[in-house]
């Protein structure tokens, strides 16, 4: 009898095992790196989906993600040669960032991350954010299909103001149409604003596309940083996404000290898609992660301008 017990038990433990794996969606590197990534090099775009009985998604949410551990993070990072990550809470949390939370303290004093407040988040609870390691909030524009100046412009400067004693930085995930209706309230902004995923640029669109040359002027004057990261949110040239050489160069021979680079793992999926309920599973994209950190070297030939890039230019704006 105790035989056919631990036979069960064996058997239970093994079928567990091959669930976890099973539900192990999130990508993983197929192509090794093939540079020197520098030391304390930082992936500075990435989300952790935590268990949903322990965070559950925010109701108002438009889609639903597959999960994304710590642990699988980890194994990433591991393989890139990568040492900082910056976590930053996306739109199905709404405000609650204990998954993103929850992330950082599995990678400890490593990490940093991006928070997303709105009124109700009082001076008390950023203060214990920034004990906690957060150095900014978001503003996720896009994902909400927040389009109207007339609604961003307002909420941009309500964040600049939140952040203005905190020293904080305002991350933007939007377009570049926002970017030329804000571009006046960025230069006027007290504090680091960062631009998500290329600044929302279309590759197929061009480099003469409206509102590009606005977001060169602002990295160029210093004051925004830009993240080279998503490239497969603006260019459909998988897997290398050639036609954002052009972008990339542009952006970061405008200033490469506001220049930073990100995976944007695990490559949630947040477009709209006929017949896809908010509730249903949104698969993740299957993103080769080396060979995105390949391109690097495409982007920046140069093993300074690189080190700017991965070590120096998170360094500061993260407070590594």
């Amino acid at each position: 009898m105790l035989n056919r017990r631990s036979v069960l038990l064996a058997s239970l433990a093994a079928g567990a095992a091959m669930t976890s794996r099973a539900h192990a969606r999130a990508a993983q590197p197929a192509t090794p790196v093939n540079f020197d990534v520098p030391a304390h090099a930082c992936d500075c775009h990435t989300h952790i989906h935590g268990d949903v009985e322990k965070f559950p998604f925010f109701a108002g949410r438009v889609y639903t993600p597959e999960p994304a551990s710590p642990e699988e993070m980890a194994a990433l990072h591991k393989a890139l040669h990568i040492e900082r990550v910056v976590i930053v809470t996306p739109s199905v949390y709404g405000t609650d960032n204990s998954s993103t939370l929850f992330g950082m303290k599995a990678r400890g004093a490593t990490a940093r991350g991006v928070a997303v407040i709105d009124d109700k988040t009082t001076e008390a609870q950023l203060d214990a954010m920034h004990q906690d390691g957060f150095r900014g909030i978001r503003l996720n524009l896009a994902t909400g299909g927040v389009n109207d100046p007339n609604v961003g412009r307002p909420r941009f400067t309500a964040a600049v103001e939140r952040m203005r004693a905190r020293g904080w930085h305002v991350q933007l995930y939007t377009t570049l149409a926002m970017i030329s209706a804000i571009k006046d309230l960025v230069e006027a902004a007290p504090v680091p604003v960062v631009f998500d995923h290329f600044g929302g640029l279309e590759a197929a669109l061009g480099l003469e596309q409206p509102g590009f040359s606005d977001l060169i002027a602002l990295v160029k004057s210093g004051k925004a940083y830009v993240k080279i990261s998503g490239a497969y949110r603006s260019s459909k040239l998988a897997p290398d996404y050639q036609d954002m050489v052009p972008y990339a160069q542009a952006l970061i021979a405008a200033n490469a000290d506001r220049i930073v680079w990100g995976t944007d793992w695990p490559h949630p999926d947040s477009s709209r898609v006929e017949g896809r309920k908010a509730t249903d599973i949104a698969p993740l994209y299957q993103i080769d992660d080396g060979r995105l950190l390949n391109q690097l070297p495409v982007w920046a030939p140069d093993a300074d301008v690189r080190k700017k890039i991965l070590v120096d230019n998170p360094a500061r704006l993260y407070g590594f």
